[in-house]
């Protein structure tokens, strides 16, 4: 079982900076210390008293061989403020790690020493650690916010062992034991309900805010919370292998997949910073030799500038945590992203792809239509195709067996055979029925009028007489045709469908959704070849989706861009095989998946966009003498901060109305 305070400690992963501070962010060290506030109190004293010194506000009537006053206090000042930072320098670059914002902050500092501006160095040191305790308590809020969002983890299971209940770890629970689950609990373990009934929220795990009502032979999940009554529960799937954990597994694992625009952060970071840093040398250096005459102070001073604003942390940091806010935020909605990568392609999809049965039909097959030739009513041709079918695990049969209002008696039902591929022939009150396709009826030279609407039709003949008919249609979502519409608001260019049923059927059902291309009659691996097909007509080089439930769509799931599976009635390997999972079978979430996708973009190139103008017009100012220090500090930790709280932004996800 996944541990949710692991999954706190993990996210968001923030591996790629160049500073030493982006690991303090990752471990909870930054600004963290037990004297950090006093320190920072009595340093901030010293500095004002400094500032006062240096503008002769106040006089302090000694100093010690060439030490002003001024320089004591500022001294005094900066240990109590900036030592934890020195300190770090010396400690990474015994490691070789050189470029960090520790190394930038000391150096700058120092100089700023070497150049007699002794209050500006404090200020540095003082600014750059409140500044890093704002931006650490951000980041804390955001990994608390994300961990919170997937707090589902049930802490115990009532479980029923002979004529006692245990209260035991989730984990001590195999499947097949009996649990009992009261009013106000957290289901612990994937089961079904054999005894009770009772509303369910669900909205942990789906997004949805109204309870469903559940009873004896309904399936519930771990993590949704039993509201009302008491019931008892079969259990199906152990801890390691339900619903909550593979969900907090899935959240945890995303990190690890990064975008392409964290990629390229990290192949910034690597050489921005030494750049910058040989800039400022160059800077400090070079004028004054080659003009001559120059002030070195005042190269020296600008060089300062560069350095203190150059580390690109607003980028390393708050690119990742735009990413991971917007994976938590979707996971609060019901969908769950397997990384940053998927996220970033969903924001711009070109062709989005669907199976048909499970994903946008309800995979639940319903009579709706009867015909009789005359001899028997609809009610005798429903009596004999259930018991014909009594014994078949079949949708159809399951569907037929459904609307027969009675229930089918196995002591009337003799010589039952299956015949593969077209149906079963069995004996029913001494009469031979047939029920299957066309083909079984074709088989025994029955004449029959053959079916020309869509649905399927399974055939009834009694006693080799043809009886009538029975049309099953697999009802649509009610959502699915307005998910097509709102997809093509969102900009999708096109929509196809794959699916095993007839070209009729597949073209009705096509034309009730409004989907533009479809095709029909596919096996398994038809349906790679068919996506491959919809994937070399695209115009452009947005993502190419699909979406399914079933295990034939796992191959088609890896070989898309972006697979997305039904998460709630799926098959496994649907879901492991998917890139995203939609825990509510829903095909509206994916709209939803789109814009979360597709705003956590726009934040990402915001902070981009905003961290890179800034630092750029701060280092071009250095360079010219226009911006001081204390600007710098602005540059690199207060944009670090903004764009921090901006990536906290992606959390907050509206709910979708479509």
């Amino acid at each position: 079982m996944i541990n949710n305070n692991d999954l706190a400690q993990k996210a968001p992963e923030i591996d790629t900076c160049c500073c030493e501070h982006c690991a303090q962010v990752k471990s909870g060290d930054a600004g963290d210390g037990k004297f950090f506030m006093p320190r920072m109190i009595a340093g901030g004293f010293l500095f004002v008293l400094g500032l006062l010194l240096e503008a002769n506000i106040i006089n302090i009537p000694f100093s010690v061989s060439f030490f002003s006053p001024t320089l004591i206090v500022s001294l005094a000042a900066y240990i109590l403020i900036g030592s934890d930072v020195v300190l770090r320098s010396a400690k990474n670059i015994s490691r070789g790690q050189v470029f960090d914002e520790n190394f930038l902050m000391t150096l700058a500092t120092f100089g700023a020493f070497a150049i007699g501006e002794y209050p500006e160095a404090v200020a540095v040191m003082l600014f750059y650690q409140i500044g890093e305790a704002f931006q650490d308590s951000a980041v804390r809020r955001s990994r608390s916010s994300i961990a919170s969002l997937m707090d589902i983890r049930p802490d115990y299971a009532n479980l029923k062992d002979g004529g006692e209940i245990r209260v035991v770890s989730p984990n001590d629970v195999p499947a097949g034991s009996i649990i009992i689950v009261k009013p106000g609990e957290k289901i612990p373990l994937d089961g079904i309900i054999i005894e009770g009934a009772s509303s369910i929220d669900t909205s942990a795990l789906t997004g949805e805010s109204m309870p469903r009502d559940v009873e004896a032979g309904c399936e519930v999940l771990s993590g949704t919370i039993n509201t009302s009554g008491l019931i008892t529960v079969r259990v199906t799937k152990s801890a390691g292998e339900s619903t909550v954990a593979r969900i907090l597994e899935m959240v945890q694992n995303a990190a690890q997949k990064k975008s392409t625009v964290e990629k390229f952060i990290t192949r910034f970071a690597r050489y921005y910073t030494p750049v910058v840093v040989i800039a400022a040398v160059l800077l400090a250096l070079v004028p004054p030799l080659i003009l001559g005459g120059m002030d070195f102070n005042r190269w020296l001073y600008r060089a300062l500038v560069f350095l203190v604003v150059s580390c690109p942390c607003a980028l390393v940091i708050s690119v990742p945590l735009s990413f991971f806010g917007g994976i938590g935020g979707a996971s609060k909605q019901g969908i769950l992203v397997k990384g940053s990568s998927y996220l970033e392609a969903l924001s711009n999809i070109d062709t989005i792809v669907f199976d048909k049965t499970g994903t946008l039909t309800k995979g639940i097959f319903k009579v709706t239509q009867v015909d009789v030739n005359g001899m028997y009513s609809k009610d005798d041709i429903l009596y004999y195709a259930a018991h014909a079918e009594l014994f078949s695990n079949h949708p159809v049969a399951e569907a037929v067996a459904s609307a027969f209002p009675g229930k089918a008696d196995a002591a009337v039902v003799e010589d039952l055979h299956e015949i593969a591929g077209r149906g079963v022939r069995a004996r029913v009150n001494g009469k031979t029925v047939l029920a299957g396709n066309k083909k079984l009826l074709e088989s025994e030279r029955i004449k029959f009028t053959p079916y020309e609407g869509t649905g399927a039709c399974v055939y009834i003949a009694i006693d080799n007489e043809p009886a009538g008919r029975i049309i099953i249609h697999d009802e649509l979502k009610p959502d699915s045709a307005a998910a097509i519409s709102a997809l093509k608001k969102l900009g999708v260019r096109h929509t196809a469908m794959l699916t095993g049923d007839t070209d009729k059927e597949g073209a009705a059902i096509a034309g009730q959704l409004g989907i533009d291309t479809t095709f029909t009659e596919l096996l398994p691996d038809e349906k790679v070849r068919a996506l491959e097909k919809i994937g070399e007509r695209r115009k452009t080089n947005g993502s190419l989706v699909f979406v399914g439930d079933g295990i034939n769509d796992a191959p088609v799931l890896a070989r898309s861009d972006v697979g997305i599976a039904m998460g709630a009635r799926g098959a496994d390997a649907a879901i492991e095989a998917a890139d995203v999972v939609l825990m509510t079978d829903e095909p509206a979430k994916i709209c939803a998946a789109v814009n979360i996708a597709r705003k956590t973009h726009r934040i990402v190139k915001q902070n981009i966009v905003f961290a890179l103008g800034v630092k750029g017009v701060i280092l071009a100012a250095g360079a010219l003498g226009a911006a001081s220090i204390w600007i710098a500090v602005f540059g690199d930790v207060g944009v670090c901060l903004i764009a921090v709280l901006n990536a906290i932004r992606a959390q907050t996800v509206k709910p979708l109305s479509i």
